[in-house]
């Protein structure tokens, strides 16, 4: 392993966070009392938390400092005028909506713009945005390429929309029946995979040819930027800012967690260019969230987002950042451990049915894996397979992804390399003796987004 190639955290550590580490046999009591789902374990009896990269960053000095400045007006807040203008700038959109979180803007867009049985192409599920797509009448309609499904193929830009499959949907259902395109940049689920510029260009000018409008997911745009300047010819020189101002150009607008590339602990947005659906997003948004001018969030939270945003975007930052999990990623090809490839730009997915070939989908392997991990290690992580995928909608019958995977995800400027080493020991350990790994069974199911609450016991 070449290590010459992964730079040296480009900041300074100003503040600790003591953490410990508690016995295995603890460890064991504590994930069996949490019902063997790592969402509802304590986070004082992690070692290393990697269940999410969302909200768990580390702020700047600047972030903290504008949490001081933090405008907490009803109406009005320096601070949103703050954030709107950097989205405005930096993203080169119309309008801004501030919401809580992503999942709030995700729920006002589908609000606003799907009528009950129109078809949401996009390129792979994810679990909230589909959840708001059905809520609201949506039909979710997968338009990722093959290769996304498959985690053996190795390829640049895995989460691209296949162009084929948008025309075959619109010849068929015809425009109007399309509420919009979805398309996430990148994409999570199939592990963190980022969009060529050449293929969202491609969609952008088929949906206008035919007056569909496409809304990013833009929750990791920062990342995707970064690829694109990596691995895309005619980008090596751009800079990131240049690249992202250029993806939303093709746009009509965005869902935005700012608990990612944002590198804030709570906050989002909705962007938008559309006059019209801005006036009733605004409408929205007061019902849902809170005034047009903080939507859900404090005035202090708005600024330290407006900071992160422009933060996220200076290519020393997001290098590391994408560097760091495929640092982790290669250490684990290198003992053999099977995952999701190409490494994606925010976490290493574990390949759960090469890790457990001797357990069935139907035995939750993804999310045996992810409690076994912890019981081992201490190290928390996140099922993304068949439990997370949750049921259809109409039958009742458990969705079956082709991907079951254990999502390791690097929360952004928290842990260093030694840290991705402890998580590569371990799970390497864990993979020498994987046929220990016992399945799994509901024995309490939540009627919505299961993966959440639900408890589990071995079979």
């Amino acid at each position: 392993m070449d290590y010459s190639k992964y730079p040296a955290e480009p900041f300074r550590i100003k503040m600790v966070e003591p953490v410990k580490m508690v016995s295995k046999e603890e460890r064991a009591a504590v994930a069996k009392e949490s019902g063997y789902n790592t969402f509802l374990i304590p986070s004082k009896e992690v070692y290393i938390d990697l269940l999410t990269d969302s909200g768990t960053n580390a702020m700047s000095d600047r972030q903290w400092a504008g949490m001081m400045l933090g405008d907490e007006a009803y109406a009005g807040s320096r601070n949103f005028e703050h954030l709107e203008s950097t989205v405005k700038e930096l993203l080169g959109v119309k309008h801004v909506v501030p919401t809580h979180q992503g999942r709030g803007a995700e729920n006002i867009l589908s609000t606003i713009a799907i009528k009950p049985g129109q078809y949401v192409p996009g390129n792979m599920y994810f679990t909230t945005t589909r959840f708001h797509q059905e809520h609201n009448g949506g039909i979710f309609v997968d338009i990722v390429r093959d290769e996304a499904h498959d985690a053996t193929i190795d390829v640049p830009f895995k989460g691209n929309i296949d162009i084929n499959k948008l025309k075959k949907l619109i010849d068929e259902k015809g425009a109007e029946s399309i509420a919009y395109v979805c398309l996430a940049v990148t994409v999570n689920l199939a592990g963190g995979q980022p969009v060529s510029m050449a293929n969202i260009k491609e969609v952008s000018a088929l949906c206008r040819e035919h007056g569909i409008k496409v809304f990013f997911d833009a929750t990791r745009f920062a990342e995707n930027a970064y690829f694109i300047k990596e691995q895309e010819e005619g980008y090596a020189d751009k800079t990131i800012t240049e690249i992202v101002h250029e993806m939303f150009s093709y746009a009509d607008g965005a869902t935005m967690s700012g608990k990612k590339d944002g590198i804030v602990n709570i906050g989002g947005f909705l962007a938008l260019n559309d006059e019209e659906l801005f006036m009733a997003a605004k409408e929205m948004v007061v019902v849902y969230e809170g005034m047009p001018s903080y939507g859900g969030m404090a005035g202090r939270d708005m600024e330290a987002l407006a900071i992160g945003l422009k933060e996220s975007m200076q290519f020393e930052y997001i290098q590391h950042r994408v560097l760091q999990v495929r640092y982790l990623g290669e250490r684990l090809l290198e003992a053999g451990v099977p995952i999701v490839e190409p490494v994606g730009g925010h976490a290493v997915f574990l390949d759960a049915r090469r890790f457990c070939p001797h357990l069935e989908q139907k035995d939750f392997p993804a999310q045996a894996l992810a409690n076994e991990l912890f019981i081992e290690s201490g190290v928390r992580s996140m099922e993304r397979g068949i439990v997370s995928a949750g049921r259809d909608i109409k039958t009742g019958e458990n969705h079956t992804p082709k991907l079951e995977t254990v999502r390791l995800t690097i929360p952004r400027r928290v842990y260093t390399y030694k840290h991705m080493d402890v998580v590569a020991d371990a799970v390497i350990k864990l993979y020498n003796h994987k046929e220990d790994i016992k399945g799994l069974k509901f024995v309490y199911e939540p009627k919505q987004l299961r993966f959440f609450t639900a408890r589990f016991e071995h079979i």
